[in-house]
């Protein structure tokens, strides 16, 4: 099902504070770079949720090919994450997949294309124009697996601060198994979440794992549906989690594996000493005192 259909929502480009909590007009939107993106465009909607309109949902839009991703859709998923990151009436991002999929992985027509076509697109990649690109961001980003779910998909699923699977779904890293390597930053990723030992067997054997098995590894929630569960998630932040404080944990969780202990101790300390200059602290406290939810600012530099 389309996450659009789900929350029975649409989107509108007007900025709506995240405390008034507005519902956006009736209309959906694409991406202003979307508008003139030949072949890419309509493969990736936003929209935002009914309940909570700080909650951007993210759906890519192949049904028929089971959301497998062009070579225009990778940039371009990532480009819209970072504009969503920008706009200060999104506070939590939710990604799923049209129809019965997830993501399929890459199409494998472009996969079939010259070695000197396949080259120029590796080359003009960085981790701005990856599904990695997530775990910069300074908005929390939930994904929900809904159904099959393989190579840059299954990478773009991993690439999340919460990810929602359901029990049939299907999931693969398959590059083994089409002569490739573990590709787009996934063999940092992996072991981090489930370790080692379980990363280097769903990479080396290529294996399909289901949705349940994939719960029990770690990789993702178990859920009878991962898009109410993963919108869930993103209300509960959007609703009683400072943007700021989300922001700088994420950015502390990404440097936590470079640093030593002391060095990440003497860090926290710094962000600490920076988190009692923030209004966030005592708007939490009046919100508590007066048993409503906090009204917390936006971040310095999104708007």
């Amino acid at each position: 099902m389309l996450a659009g259909q789900t929350t029975g929502i649409l989107i509108a480009r007007a900025a709506i504070r995240p405390q008034q909590r507005k519902t956006p007009t009736d209309k959906m939107w694409l991406a202003d770079h979307m508008s003139n993106a030949g072949a890419g465009a309509n493969t990736i909607l936003i929209t935002r949720d009914a309940e909570n309109a700080s909650v951007a949902i993210v759906t890519l839009n192949r049904p028929d090919r089971l959301n497998a991703l062009t070579p225009q859709m990778g940039p371009l998923y990532a480009a819209t994450l970072q504009e969503l990151d920008a706009d200060p009436t999104v506070r939590a991002i939710v990604v799923t997949g049209a129809g019965r999929g997830f993501c399929s992985g890459a199409d494998l027509s472009s996969l079939a294309g010259s070695t000197e076509d396949l080259l120029a697109y590796v080359r003009g990649q960085t981790v701005q124009t990856l599904p990695l690109v997530a775990l910069t961001l300074a908005t929390p980003v939930a994904t929900a697996v809904n159904g099959p779910c393989a190579g840059i998909g299954f990478v773009l699923a991993m690439s999340a601060d919460a990810r929602f699977v359901a029990s049939d779904a299907t999931l693969t890293t398959t590059f083994a198994r089409l002569g490739l390597v573990a590709e787009y930053g996934i063999a940092w990723l992996l072991p981090r979440l489930v370790g080692l030992p379980v990363a280097t067997d769903l990479l080396l054997t290529g294996r399909t794992v289901t949705g349940d098995e994939a719960a029990r590894l770690g990789l993702a929630s178990g859920t009878d549906d991962p898009v109410a569960s993963a919108l869930t998630w993103a209300r509960e932040i959007t609703t009683h989690s400072s943007p700021r404080s989300t922001a700088m944990m994420k950015r502390q969780l990404l440097q936590a594996d470079g640093l030593t202990l002391s060095d990440a101790v003497t860090k926290a300390l710094d962000a600490m000493a920076e988190a009692f200059t923030w209004p966030d602290l005592a708007e939490a406290l009046e919100a508590r005192a007066g048993k409503r939810d906090p009204q917390f600012p936006d971040p310095p530099g999104r708007d």
